[in-house]
């Protein structure tokens, strides 16, 4: 069965030290709006969720570089793949396009949670394909609760020059950047409608719950050292119905979340909240 009832989640993050989102076309500086709170984008909120669920085993569509299970090198090699995928044959001219996003639904967890377009430019008997999924979980982007102090500093890099490697090569001056210190919220929901469509149960909705408490478990870098993250609490709301007894947009507004990472909740009346601890 689909999800069976509305569910709304928020996430208060805490970062010290650490850079939570590079931006790649600021030189890797930590993301920021213009009134200098920092941000750290749905999709890469979406990239750790996706990558704890693979590491407690599920089967997931979009790995990371850093953590294919399966070798292939490509999001339509993966799909097309007899082994690993769908067969090459449910993205033909004449394939079902909502037989096979039920297939796909069915096979990966984050389809059917997060939804997914399967574009391809032509098949081999010379079809364009374009098969899109909508999911029923959706997350915000995650913002700070004030304005967030980046410090920059220059490293120097040294590597082995060409030949045996004897010699040293030439320093490689580059640019490092952190967030001294921060508390990030961000929003989620879960839509029993459209699970209905990708066939989202409960039981997923409990595996993401699950993950969401310990995301940054498994994640450590250079950017993000060991424990400069962490999930202080994660806030699940879950309604009596597939309508929702409130709108997101209320029972989010419930939620004020103070600098220190303190916070409080408003009362809804028979919505009681379930509050848990970060891993």
């Amino acid at each position: 069965m689909s999800l069976s009832k509305k569910i709304d989640f928020a996430l208060i993050i805490s970062v010290k030290n650490a850079n939570p989102n590079g931006d790649p076309l600021n030189g890797n500086r930590p993301r920021a709006d213009f009134a200098g709170f920092g941000e750290m984008t749905d999709v890469c909120l979406k990239r750790k969720i996706r990558d704890r669920l693979q590491d407690s085993g599920e089967s997931i569509f979009v790995q990371s570089d850093e953590k294919k299970t399966d070798g292939m090198t490509s999001l339509a090699n993966r799909a097309k793949d007899k082994t690993v995928g769908l067969g090459a044959e449910a993205f033909g001219k004449k394939a079902d396009k909502d037989e096979t996003a039920q297939q796909a639904c069915k096979k990966w967890l984050d389809v059917r949670s997060f939804g997914q377009v399967f574009a391809f430019g032509k098949s081999d008997d010379g079809a364009g394909v374009s098969i899109a999924v909508r999911g029923p979980v959706t997350i915000q982007s995650a913002f700070s609760v004030e304005p967030v102090n980046i410090t920059s500093m220059q490293i120097t890099k040294s590597v082995s020059g060409e030949g045996d490697g004897s010699k040293r090569g030439s320093d490689t001056m580059g640019m490092k950047h952190r967030v001294d210190s921060g508390i990030y919220v961000a929003f989620g929901a879960m839509s029993p409608q459209l699970a209905e469509r990708t066939e989202f149960s409960d039981e997923d909705a409990a595996k993401i719950k699950k993950v969401l408490s310990k995301l940054f478990e498994g994640d450590a870098s250079s950017a993000r050292p060991e424990g400069s993250m962490q999930v202080l609490k994660l806030i699940w709301w879950e309604h009596n119905c597939k309508a929702g007894q409130y709108s997101s947009a209320k029972v989010h507004g419930s939620l004020k979340v103070n600098a220190d990472g303190s916070y409080t909740l408003d009362h809804l009346e028979g919505l009681t909240p379930e509050e848990i601890d970060g891993f």
